[in-house]
């Protein structure tokens, strides 16, 4: 199927779907839902479509916020924005969970919003929804379910629409919350630590001029200890960039330790018993989630954890890996 072929099989199924009444849009300001808004309004008109978007506070980078005005204004669709801020840390208290954060915070607050109103989403077969949920389902409706995410820039290319990169991966971009890699049980340590450190590390970036497709700051260890692992990829080769990053990253107070990720690591994550019994839950951890948000190769230690209170995993601990 060609590009114009699939950006018109989109617009039909957004048609079908709609029944050309008034839908909402799951819109992060990524680009997977700036496409969805754009084809949505193409095919709807500007009137009959309202962008929503969850706003998590200290956790939604300051590029985000920006491009979902701009996106909006372009377009010149309305933006309704809802605060999940204390819903998300509640959440997060019992360890890291992306997916039931999309579905219980991000989708359910949007769906709250929308009553029986249509809601579209940019869920697509590189994501977990594309991967195991269905096309529609409760009034949630994906027009890019069928697609993979380099069809997905073909089809925005294809359009000339510009969605500016927030810098944190080439591909996946979302909140800041997502590199804490354990429970977020103290907002002033634990929040703060995880917000500041990959704001900095992207205004550092920009700064030193330093193109990347991974960059983020993940921030492991045991509850009262941050380790803040600096991913860069491909990793500068400019040694004083690489100083000045790391200084920066260490003055933040809540940081205790810090390090460039450049060569292969050991993780060694704790899980409690229904994750650590769950070699999918556990593989999804492992490539889904970790694997392609590091600069470096990975391997996993799988521990079960003491602590009832976790709910998923943290990731206590690293090692570089031995030489074969």
């Amino acid at each position: 199927m060609t590009i114009a072929a699939k950006v018109d099989n989109t617009i039909k199924r957004i048609r079908q779907f709609s029944a050309g009444k008034k839908v909402n849009i799951a819109f992060s300001g990524g680009l997977d839902s700036t496409l969805v808004l754009f084809l949505a309004r193409e095919t709807l008109g500007k009137e009959r479509v309202v962008a929503v978007n969850i706003d998590f506070g200290l956790f939604t980078y300051k590029r985000a916020t920006q491009n979902i005005k701009t996106i909006c204004e372009e377009l010149q669709v309305e933006l309704y924005q809802i605060s999940g801020e204390s819903e998300q840390r509640e959440m997060m208290k019992r360890g890291p969970d992306c997916n039931l954060c999309t579905k219980k915070i991000k989708l359910g607050l949007i769906k709250a919003c929308a009553g029986d109103k249509l809601i579209l989403t940019g869920s697509n077969q590189s994501d977990s929804w594309g991967k195991y949920g269905t096309e529609y389902s409760s009034l949630y409706f994906a027009p890019l379910f069928s697609y993979c995410k380099e069809e997905i820039q073909e089809m925005a290319d294809f359009l000339n629409l510009k969605v500016g990169r927030i810098g944190e991966h080439a591909y996946r971009e979302g909140c800041k919350l997502k590199h804490l890699l354990k429970p977020l049980v103290n907002l002033d340590y634990h929040g703060k630590a995880v917000s500041l450190s990959n704001e900095i590390l992207l205004e550092q970036m920009k700064e030193l001029n330093i193109y990347s497709e991974i960059a983020n700051v993940k921030i492991i260890g045991p509850l009262n200890n941050n380790i803040a692992l600096i991913n860069i990829y491909p990793i500068p080769s400019n040694q004083e960039h690489l100083k000045k990053i790391t200084d920066s990253i260490s003055s933040i107070k809540e940081i205790d330790s810090c390090t460039i990720v450049s060569q292969p690591l050991q993780l060694t994550i704790k899980a409690n018993k229904g994750q650590f019994n769950n070699l999918r839950s556990r593989y999804w951890v492992e490539q889904g989630r970790l694997q392609r948000e590091f600069a470096v190769p990975l391997e996993f230690r799988w521990l079960l954890t003491t602590n009832h209170r976790l709910k998923t995993f943290q990731v206590v601990d690293y090692n570089y890996r031995k030489a074969n």
